[in-house]
């Protein structure tokens, strides 16, 4: 039995590292340690058909066939970060002299954003389009499924166009596996762009009907799937599937010591109690609750600093603004949009703890990661970070933003980290454990025989928490 791993986003746009990238190339990485009688192939849906991967990132050199790939995805993805800017600009500017009270100089200048958007997305939508159909034979090669192979849906493939393909395997025998990192596009729409939300929809319907089989990122998600499986297709065809769930593992594996880390990240550490929010920034996230919290803080005159890590999202341009003028700002206040991994790791080795305030998440990659470099986490109090972080995490409400100033006071005042547990005491997964987890896993469930030597259970891979 082969084991067919997706990966087509991740691909095609080499350049992206947040959550879903961060797990594909981690998993892809650690295939080989699998196990000797497993195989496991990277592939490519394009164009109708089936590519082994070979190199999952062009070569950092070479022709410019190898890095027509990466031109093609940099420039799209760089037309589409302008297209955002352009809104985020408007946004700032309508609420400003001399657009902010005239109703007809803020629709000439909503015309104007409008016009310029729409001659972006043109060559937008192009070098989509080329993208899609174009494959680096230097990276993949075509190759020919089997019945009796797997494919493991481990990317995001609500993006795709590989649908008819898929459908055409499952007919000619391969298995379909699907990786469900969150179904918050249907829980909490209004957290989510509409775009996504009726993509997401499309696509979730789709891999119903499709998949054999779901892997969720975490129990929690796990659970949420087989309900909602449950009732899309009823009880008694849901159990014709099979529900199971894995752990992403925990370390930064860009990060390169020799690396600088810039003065103003180092300057922003020292001699302060950061505390720590790594994440994207969108409403989910909920950064607004953690200003308000530290800003209470701040007018005790508590010396605490708070930073924001992570790239700018959608629907924050009001945040956003508010961070950029805020009187603290590069004080006691500080934003970073770009750091690469080493840089994120001195953050996480400098600071006081992380403060993630989510609505709701699917795992929350951060809070292992910061964990299991020894930095205590204070989180929502939310089924998915109880489930990760156990008893070694500080849990507030999200109700009111008191609730975790209380934590931080009591951090600051008694040097004691406010858990029940020391986060020297809780211990997580390496990428390898994930990645002998999900193919377990998916195996124990696919296979005829156990392969695979290593942990099928969550007691296996996991220490205190």
């Amino acid at each position: 039995m082969r084991y067919l791993i997706e990966c087509t986003y991740v691909y095609e746009h080499p350049q992206d590292n947040s959550g879903i990238q961060r797990v594909v190339r981690n998993i892809i990485k650690n295939l080989g340690e699998v196990g000797r009688d497993t195989v496991c192939i990277p592939v490519i849906l394009k164009n109708g058909k089936v590519y082994s991967v070979t190199q999952l990132y062009p070569a950092r050199s070479g022709s410019w066939s190898r890095n027509y790939q990466t031109l093609l995805s940099l420039t799209h993805d760089r037309l589409g970060r302008l297209r955002n800017r352009i809104w985020l600009s408007y946004a700032q500017r309508e609420r400003k002299w001399p657009f902010q009270n005239s109703p007809v100089l803020r629709f000439l200048l909503r015309a104007l954003c409008k016009a310029t958007s729409a001659s972006l997305a043109v060559p937008q939508k192009l070098l989509a389009k080329v993208s899609l159909n174009y494959v680096d034979k230097s990276r993949a090669e075509e190759m020919n499924c089997l019945p009796g192979d797997v494919l493991v849906l481990l990317d995001s493939s609500w993006h795709a166009d590989f649908f008819p393909v898929a459908e055409r395997l499952k007919r000619e025998g391969v298995g379909i596996v699907s990786v469900i990192y969150d179904l918050i596009p249907l829980t909490h729409p209004q957290f989510c762009d509409e775009g996504l939300v009726r993509v997401f929809e499309q696509w979730f319907d789709w891999i119903v009907r499709t998949a054999d089989g779901f892997m969720a990122i975490s129990k929690t998600i796990g659970d949420q799937v087989r309900s909602e499986v449950q009732w899309r297709l009823g009880r008694e065809e849901a159990e014709l599937r099979w529900f199971d769930h894995f752990y992403l593992g925990s370390e930064l594996d860009q990060s390169r010591p020799g690396e600088t880390v810039r003065h103003e990240v180092k300057r922003m550490c020292k001699a302060r109690s950061v505390y720590l929010m790594v994440s994207t920034i969108e409403p989910r996230k909920n950064h607004v609750y953690l200003l308000n919290a530290f800003e209470r803080l701040w007018d005790e005159g508590s010396e605490v600093a708070l930073c924001f890590v992570g790239k700018i999202g959608w629907k924050t341009e009001k945040l956003i603004e508010r961070i950029k003028q805020h009187p603290q700002m590069n004080k006691r206040l500080f934003m970073f949009n770009d750091l690469s991994d080493r840089e994120l790791e001195y953050c996480y080795s400098h600071s006081r703890s992380l403060v993630f305030p989510s609505y709701v998440e699917g795992f929350g990659l951060p809070l292992v990661e910061a964990m299991q470099r020894g930095l205590p986490v204070m989180a929502s109090d939310i089924p998915v970070f109880r489930e990760i972080g156990g008893t070694s995490m500080a849990y507030f409400g999200l109700s009111e933003p008191e609730s975790l100033c209380r934590l931080v006071r009591r951090f600051e005042g008694s040097g004691e980290f406010p858990a029940q547990t020391a986060v020297s005491k809780w211990t997580w997964l390496s990428w390898k454990d994930s990645a002998v987890q999900l193919i377990g896993r998916v195996h124990y469930h696919t296979g005829t025989q156990r392969l695979l030597a290593g942990p099928t259970s969550d007691t296996d891979v996991l220490g205190c928490r």
